[in-house]
């Protein structure tokens, strides 16, 4: 079945510019038109799978140490009865394990240096059950960890801050004072360092101190576990999950407790990757769209151009309707091309970024993700068809809307006038 003419035409006047040297310019306007439309395209697939990437890779060892979901303590003290808590926690079908823990804020001094921390005691028996920081500690470090034993598991940039290794002795200065003749005065208590931990998240490795359940209810002078860590079968039913416990909890009395799934103690920084997200995609969409309407000017220069075609195709019968169908096809191919190429090239980079950043990073001899900037190292990249297909039908949508204006002018040239110079 042979071809429209509509469509061969539209082609031979998008390649003749090649072959004429007169159509030369409009070539070159077609073609930098093109690459435009692949660069736009290829630059928003390449940063939104980053971002992706990035997202997804935080979450994964933001999880690595946070559950899934924590009942809490309402008045942020020690639940009143944590093993009925846990117990009604555990009806729930997406429960798969329940630890308790205490969590409290505390000082950690060595000579002169003194850093901030985030004090948390587990249950060395439990916690491989809710994290998979506490499962991969669960052979060596957690097994340090007895009652009465004060040692403390510290994250390995927070060893390195305060120079300390296994085996030496750091000073945890507790919040609550105690009360003496010469005032409130802090409580300080020896720690000896009996593990060391690298959770690929720098916030939580130079923040967090993980200490035995029963030393730190002694040291922060609390009755209880301040609350139980749950970890689901599937971590993205957290919120759901964690709004069904917080109504059973209710339904069995217990009004003392607030229930927090990982999406809302962390959401502000989530918020602040999807707002991001957004604001990137409509950024780059702009570049796609100048790209796209330089073929306004190229189909424009092509319709003045071939004035005598477009008249002698109306004296042999072509109707409005056909004129503008050629320069429709024309913008089309132009659009279709560049999508194409920037899609190829966007994908090709995005799925192979782990090994051209590396390269980029000797090459230049510098650092794109400093750790303790960007909370990981390395580049991540996650493309999704969810970004990536939107991507390219607003390319072609674009591509399709540059060329209805000069298609249209086409069609309304008068084949007398236009014949009359030539």
């Amino acid at each position: 079945m042979p071809w429209p003419y509509e469509f061969v035409i539209g082609w031979r006047y998008t390649r003749a510019g090649r072959a004429a040297r007169r159509n030369g310019f409009i070539s070159f306007i077609s073609a930098v038109s093109m690459l435009g439309i692949a660069l736009g395209v290829a630059a928003l697939i390449i940063v939104l799978s980053v971002m992706n990437g990035f997202q997804k890779e935080v979450r994964d060892r933001m999880l690595g140490v946070l559950a899934h979901v924590e009942v809490l303590a309402a008045d942020g003290g020690a639940l009143p009865d944590w093993r009925r808590t846990a117990e009604v926690v555990q009806r729930h079908l997406q429960v798969r394990a329940v630890a308790p823990f205490v969590a409290e804020q505390g000082l950690l001094a060595r000579g002169q240096d003194m850093k901030g921390v985030l004090v948390r005691g587990v249950d060395p028996a439990l916690e491989p059950a809710v994290t998979a920081l506490g499962a991969e500690l669960a052979t060596h470090a957690l097994g340090q960890l007895q009652p009465a034993g004060f040692g403390v598991v510290l994250g390995a940039a927070l060893a390195r801050q305060l120079g300390v290794g296994v085996g030496d002795a750091v000073t945890l200065i507790v919040p609550s004072g105690q009360l003496t003749p010469a005032g409130v005065l802090p409580r300080l208590r020896q720690l000896t360092v009996v593990g060391l931990f690298d959770s690929g998240h720098y916030e939580y490795d130079a923040t967090l101190a993980l200490l035995h359940l029963d030393d730190a209810q002694r040291l922060f002078r609390v009755e209880g576990p301040t609350g139980v860590r749950v970890r689901l079968q599937d971590l993205h039913a957290a919120r759901a999950v964690a709004v069904e416990l917080e109504a059973a909890l209710q339904a069995d009395g217990q009004y003392g407790v607030a229930v927090r799934d990982w999406t809302r103690a962390n959401r502000t920084w989530f918020a602040a990757v999807q707002l991001e997200k957004r604001m990137m995609f409509i950024i780059l969409t702009l570049i796609v769209a100048v790209a796209a309407f330089n073929l306004v000017s190229t189909l424009v220069m092509t319709v003045t151009d071939k004035r005598a075609d477009i008249a002698i195709l109306r004296t042999l019968g072509a109707s409005p309707g056909s004129v503008m169908a050629i320069f429709v096809v024309q913008g089309a191919v132009v659009g279709v091309v560049g999508t194409l190429a920037g899609l190829l090239l966007g994908l090709g980079v995005a799925f192979n970024i782990d090994t051209l950043v590396p390269a980029l990073e000797r090459l230049l001899g510098m650092r794109f993700l400093p750790q303790d900037i960007y909370l990981i190292s390395r580049m991540p990249s996650d493309p999704q068809a969810a970004d990536i297909v939107p991507i390219a039908l607003i390319a072609l949508g674009l591509a399709f809307v540059a060329t209805v204006y000069p298609s249209w002018r086409a069609s309304r040239v008068d084949p007398a006038e236009a014949l009359r110079y030539e």
